[in-house]
């Protein structure tokens, strides 16, 4: 067994130098095609790269499942290939399981549990978590990290640079500088579950009182650096309410609004990465009640002038009061902007804000399928860049676009129907820059992340 186990992680090790290898040949194609004028078939390319993330399966498939939500941060066929990756990692067995669980709590742990199921309940890009009870009777969620996960990122994130840099030398309407300094920040606080942890607390606090969203309590005792012990959320799949009552689905698209845009608003705090498989749907009396918050590994905290730009970008374009759209961009770190340039952000702006600006119960855009939501707006973007830009986008704007589409992407599968301009409004309610600076900071103190 242990041979067995010594085996995958040796497996493990050898796919990141083959995922390396595969990068390193991709970027040997697209500079031979830039640099001496050959042709290039993308979409192959494209894939053949897909395939070889999807084989290593570990850090390097959460960055590129990442990037796929971010509009033109690679090229198109890059991005439609990468959007195919599944966040399903080759679990540890369980001798490696018992290996790393006495590393973290001591050659004693099994005696911390009542139970401790072999088999994980779920199996990601950095971890894997098993369901377990604790002493009391609890259902228990732990959270395990696969070892030596910091160079496996760090490796990984060395190959995001060079796309990155060939994605600039190849079409220079973005300078993708800030999103890979962004994108390397937030994958490395993700390594780190104490913080996790905090910002579980920061989310209970935030979100308290709440009857549509459940955020878990932490188990300290029974918690590390690389491992979180959270109560045990019952709930099923979002997507298992796709053919529910309307006024379910809406309630549902509600609570996903809520958790991600009141925290947004009132702290300046936001969850970076609405995919499907971090929240599940709780029962209240035998009805969808709410939603679970499971996973807290991408917080993103702004700096509060962000949040006064998204702000004064909304008025800005429900007023037409464009010196207040160019303030809002100037906010939020884009420079040497021109009436051309703001014209192209615009289109962006005015795709993300369109559902708020509308007072009328409507879906968040017609006739468009999850998937395809903002490519269309991206792709008209990217072509006005090409003859205004470049441009560099600022960082704070990497996981702000990334939550918004993909939020749009749960609303159009549950085909939900609300006023979004009416719960927007309420969530910046007496607004105020001095308001989310104090209860920003007041937040952070009081769970340790100031």
């Amino acid at each position: 067994m242990v041979d067995r186990e010594r085996n995958r992680f040796s497996a493990r090790a050898a796919r990141y130098v083959r995922v390396g290898a595969n990068v390193g040949g991709a970027a040997a194609r697209i500079a031979a095609s830039q640099f001496l004028g050959l042709g290039l078939d993308r979409a192959k390319n494209a894939a053949e790269l897909t395939a070889a993330l999807g084989g290593l399966k570990g850090p390097i498939m959460k960055v590129a499942q990442l990037l796929a939500t971010i509009p033109d941060a690679l090229p198109p066929e890059y991005s439609g290939e990468l959007m195919k990756l599944q966040s399903q990692a080759p679990p540890m067995g369980w001798a490696f399981v018992k290996r790393r669980m006495a590393a973290e709590l001591g050659a004693d742990w099994p005696a911390k549990f009542a139970a401790f199921e072999h088999r994980p309940a779920a199996a990601a890009s950095l971890g894997q978590v098993h369901r377990a009870r604790a002493h009391d009777g609890a259902l228990l969620a732990c959270k395990l990290q696969y070892p030596d996960m910091q160079s496996a990122v760090e490796a990984d994130l060395r190959q995001l640079n060079l796309l990155f840099a060939l994605h600039r030398r190849m079409d220079p309407a973005i300078d993708t500088s800030e999103i890979a300094k962004e994108i390397g920040e937030r994958i490395r606080e993700e390594l780190d579950y104490l913080r996790e942890a905090r910002n579980v607390a920061l989310y209970a606090a935030m979100l308290d009182g709440s009857d549509l969203i459940r955020v878990p309590r932490v188990c300290a005792a029974l918690s590390t650096r690389r491992l979180l012990t959270l109560d045990w959320l019952e709930g099923t799949r979002m997507l298992a309410h796709k053919a529910a009552p309307l006024a379910t689905r809406n309630r549902l698209a509600t609570a996903m609004f809520t958790a991600w845009w009141l925290p947004f608003a009132k702290f300046g705090v936001i969850h970076g990465d609405p995919h499907l498989g971090n929240y599940s749907v709780f029962a209240l009396d035998d009805e969808p009640g709410g939603i679970n918050l499971l996973d807290y590994g991408c917080i993103r905290i702004f700096p509060p002038k962000f949040v006064q730009g998204v702000v004064d970008l909304y008025h800005g374009l429900r007023r037409g009061d464009d010196a207040l759209v160019v303030h809002a961009y100037e906010t939020w770190g884009f420079k040497r902007l021109n009436r051309r340039l703001v014209d192209v952000l615009n289109i962006w702006a005015r795709f993300i804000y369109g559902p708020l600006l509308d007072d009328r119960v409507r879906s968040i855009a017609d006739g468009v399928k999850p998937s395809q939501y903002g490519r269309r707006e991206a792709f008209r973007v990217h072509q006005a860049l090409k003859e205004n830009g470049p441009v560099t986008v600022p960082r704070e704007f990497v996981f702000m676009d990334r939550a918004a589409i993909g939020l749009g992407g749960v609303f159009l599968h549950l085909g939900a129907e609300l006023n979004f301009y009416r719960l927007f409004n309420a969530a910046i309610e007496d607004f105020s820059l001095a308001g989310v600076s104090q209860r920003q900071a007041d937040a952070l103190a009081g769970v340790g992340l100031a």
